[in-house]
């Protein structure tokens, strides 16, 4: 891919089957595969020759390298951008022609999908031989390395969210590290107002996607799109967002399990978050409270 399509971009001879819009566009359409391609081929595969005859240590490459892995979030925050711009031009003559030189079955996109693929592939192939080792030297490493690599597939799947957020006019990057997101039934309850508004708000709840910063809560709405592939991905568009150095929890709500309140400015506003499950509940409360600790 990086020899039959990416460097044909830059090739003189080509040149004439690529059409405007699409020149300089390389980096967009291959994101850092470049980068991947050389962490793999100059690093990592070399580490795990090393354990040839001792795979049950594998894990060791995997811890070492686990900073390199993050590579991987920068491809997938990309991929949305590269998947647009590959409909537009999936037709053209230059990929076709590349792929005929290659001798290619499938065509680029398929190939672009790899390093996703490949990212959520090593948890697998982690968890299997987790399976076949237990208690020898070296399962803690491969139980480590597991926990880690779900980790940055996490932060993955976090940030592919997180693109998908319309209408915030600051820089998410200043609210600090995205913690968690996910999707919640929520009422408010504000001691400002009119009666009427707060009586309404009782019962009737809002689904929002929250996203929780280190620095800031998100409140979204989500919106399904129609579309193929990425496109059908949902977006978010942002409706208001709490400071967290203001912001107060109440674990428990009476009367359900899944329930917990935010509050804000002592209690100002409250807002009751109903997650799908006990044990999500629980998991967004303890993250709250590491923030608030």
């Amino acid at each position: 891919v990086l020899q039959g399509y990416a460097a044909e971009m830059d090739n003189p001879l080509m040149a004439h089957l690529i059409s405007p819009e699409l020149q300089n566009k390389k980096d967009i359409l291959f994101g850092n595969m470049e980068e991947i391609y050389h962490f793999h081929n100059r690093i990592f595969l070399r580490e795990l020759e090393n354990y040839v005859d001792y795979p049950e240590l594998v894990g060791r490459c995997f811890l070492d390298q686990m900073e390199d892995f993050q590579i991987y979030e920068k491809y997938c925050q990309n991929k949305p951008r590269s998947e647009s711009l590959w409909r537009q031009f999936s037709d053209s003559v230059f990929f076709q022609e590349c792929q005929r030189k290659l001798d290619h079955k499938l065509s680029l996109d398929s190939y672009l999908l790899k390093p996703v693929q490949r990212i959520t592939k090593y948890q697998l192939l982690l968890k299997e031989m987790l399976k076949y080792s237990k208690n020898c030297e070296g399962d803690e490493d491969l139980q480590e390395a597991l926990t880690s690599i779900l980790g940055i597939l996490k932060a993955v799947n976090d940030s592919m969210h997180q693109i998908a957020i319309t209408g915030y006019d600051g820089n998410l990057n200043e609210l600090g590290k995205l913690l968690m997101q996910g999707s919640f039934n929520v009422w408010t309850d504000h001691k400002k107002g009119h009666s009427k508004v707060k009586d309404l708000a009782r019962f009737k709840p809002m689904q929002r996607h929250l996203f929780l910063h280190e620095k800031a809560v998100l409140f979204c709405k989500k919106r399904e799109e129609n579309g193929e592939g990425y496109e059908k991905a949902p977006s978010y568009s942002y409706k208001h967002s709490l400071n967290m150095a203001a912001v107060g929890i109440t674990e428990n709500v009476k009367g359900d399990a899944k329930k917990f309140e935010i509050w804000y400015n002592a209690r100002e506003e409250v807002y009751i978050i109903q997650a799908p499950t006990p044990e999500v509940k629980a998991t967004w409360v303890n993250e709250i409270r590491k923030v608030l600790t």
